[in-house]
């Protein structure tokens, strides 16, 4: 398989003058720029004007919702002839069978995205669970995380994707973010590009489009966009330094799409309440002439409160392809869209040079990711193809990887070889049995309700283990958990372990806990990883990715190599 370098340099020949091609396979000879430029020129010919504004458009195939639901995309398919699908929930297989039907039915070759930024599990309950970026964030060998994007990329071929609408790179310094959070790779810049850069070139150089979003950055906002616009209030000095940091560095690594957020940014719009993902000024201002982006840019789902509650179907897509966007994402009018995109065009308010310049960009990237030859993909067996010893281990290898200790003070760790017995008591809502087997049956698990007959002196391990069923869960700690932990630090040396985000200890007095222990997330793969290192199995060497409070800085954390008395041969 070729592997593709998206690079900022483009080749003007491919399509006219106006209009670049932001990326190209590796060692492309100039027979293939040759072939590819005659390609786009001949295909973008034989378009009639109602086929180059479908190419514009992205609809949302779902297969929970109903035979009914499936015909209205076929019809979609058949009739706007639009350009692409995103895949939503929930079936892998029925989706595989719809996407060979609809890629025979269109004319040109559609683009398959889907929201994977850990894995298609996102979308697919049957496929395996990749951690999410901010776990990602703590880990300081970013070639794992190259690793983990690449095991996507092999799973989006297996179904068909092309597209993955990831990584995320807003810089989240809210804590308070409600959409955010958990899918930043943390609240420092740097940290972020590293993260960002390593999982866009682990998808891209295996033939998957990546798309950094939220431009023009999402990190510092307390209102879900899914629900309502927000609004990120901060001057031009922040914005550069913070918000659009990520952007600008790796669009000079040649990343090949931005996804522009539905957000309000008063300081680069001056027209009140006007959203990103419709402003001229920030697309077509910012993005594309100031900043010099050449790739595919595309919106937000258009479905989302923030801008769907407030205009019509099909207006909202002609503002945001007038806006500079060249594909409309998860259209809910795309044959009223299209007239009115038309009707602007009519009347001189588009330029038809504007549908070419799309066009040819979404063309050139169907080229170089090989859709001029696809072939259609084998739905049986779908569901342990997406999940098995494969995902298991490289899964488990990044939590361990990722797991931050951020004090010992009377050396606790490891756990396992001690003479006398371990307790372990789990507070909070989520599960927790996973942990306690892999521990061992040295430890002996108590209720909250029992602390009082552990005897003083004990080591005790105390696992805060969240509900992480889904990436928005609310990670503060209750009251009750609070109180048991503080009466286990007046005779005990505890151990605490942090089973959800690191955000979890912002208001956790741990100034009498022994050792504290931040493992991000609660999932099987989590605590068989976290239970390892606990018993010295693994080293420990992960780094906070955010800033919790002022005794919690980001880039906080302690090394813990294996020790020498454990026989272990598990990657660090």
């Amino acid at each position: 398989m070729k592997k593709l370098l998206y690079t900022s340099l483009f080749i003007a020949a491919f399509i006219s003058p106006k209009v670049k091609a932001q990326y190209q396979p590796k060692n492309t000879s100039p027979e293939d720029v040759k072939k590819a430029q005659q390609w786009v020129e001949k295909t973008y010919k034989n378009l009639s004007q109602d086929e180059k504004l479908g190419q514009l458009f992205i609809v949302a195939l779902y297969t929970n919702k109903g035979e009914d639901f499936i015909n209205q995309v076929r019809n979609i398919v058949v009739n706007d002839k639009i350009g692409g699908l995103i895949l939503m929930q929930d079936d892998a297989a029925r989706e595989i069978t719809l996407v060979n039907e609809f890629q025979q039915k269109s004319k040109i070759p559609l683009m398959i995205g889907m929201d994977a930024e850990w894995g298609l599990f996102q979308r697919i309950a049957t496929a395996h669970k990749f951690p999410w970026a901010m776990t990602l964030g703590a880990i300081q060998d970013k070639n794992l995380v190259y690793q983990m994007s690449a095991k996507i990329a092999e799973d989006c071929h297996r179904m068909g994707i092309n597209w993955d609408f990831a990584p995320v790179v807003d810089v989240n310094t809210n804590p308070n973010n409600p959409i955010i959070g958990n899918r930043s790779f943390g609240s420092e810049v740097p940290n972020v590009i590293s993260s960002a850069l390593s999982y866009s070139n682990g998808l891209q150089d295996h033939n998957i489009l990546a798309a950094i979003k939220h431009f023009p950055g999402h990190g510092d906002t307390s209102t879900d966009s899914h629900l309502d616009l927000p609004v990120v209030s901060h001057n031009l000095e922040r914005l550069n330094t913070t918000e659009l940091a990520p952007f600008k560095a790796l669009m000079d690594k040649g990343i090949g799409g931005v996804m522009v957020a539905h957000l309000y940014v008063p300081n680069l719009e001056s027209g009140k309440g006007i959203p990103a993902s419709v402003s001229k000024n920030i697309i077509t201002g910012l993005l594309k002439d100031k900043l010099g982006y050449k790739g595919l840019i595309i919106t937000d789902a258009l479905n989302m409160g923030a801008v769907a509650n407030k205009y019509k179907p099909g207006e909202l897509d002609a503002l945001a392809f007038n806006a500079g966007n060249d594909i409309m994402l998860f259209s809910q009018g795309v044959s009223e869209g299209k007239k009115l995109i038309q009707k602007a065009i009519d009347k001189g308010d588009i330029p038809q040079s504007r549908v070419e310049e799309s066009v040819k960009k979404i063309l050139i990237t169907k080229y170089f990711l090989g859709l001029t030859q696809y072939t259609p993909k084998n739905p049986e067996n779908i569901n342990s193809d997406l999940n098995n010893d494969s995902h298991k281990i490289l899964v488990q290898n990044l939590y361990a990887n990722a797991l931050t200790l951020i004090k010992d003070d009377q050396r606790l760790l490891p756990v396992s070889g001690r003479q006398t017995k371990v307790y372990y008591v789990p507070l909070e809502e989520a599960p927790y049995q996973t942990f306690a087997n892999r521990l061992g049956s040295n430890v002996i698990i108590k209720k909250a309700s029992e602390i009082n007959t552990i005897p003083s002196g004990s080591t005790v391990i105390v696992g805060f283990h969240k509900d992480n069923s889904t990436a928005y869960k609310p990670y503060k700690i209750s009251a009750e958990s609070k109180k048991v932990l503080a009466d286990l630090t007046k005779n005990q040396k505890v151990i605490l372990t942090v089973f959800g985000s690191a955000y979890a200890l912002k208001d956790i007095d741990i100034s009498k806990v022994s050792t504290v222990l931040v493992a991000y997330e609660n999932n099987d793969d989590s605590m068989n990883a976290t239970a390892d290192a606990l018993n010295g199995k693994t080293k420990i060497w992960g780094r906070l990715p955010v800033l919790v409070n002022e005794q919690l800085k980001a880039g906080m954390g302690i090394d813990r190599p294996i020790p020498p008395s454990i026989n272990n041969t598990t990657s660090k």
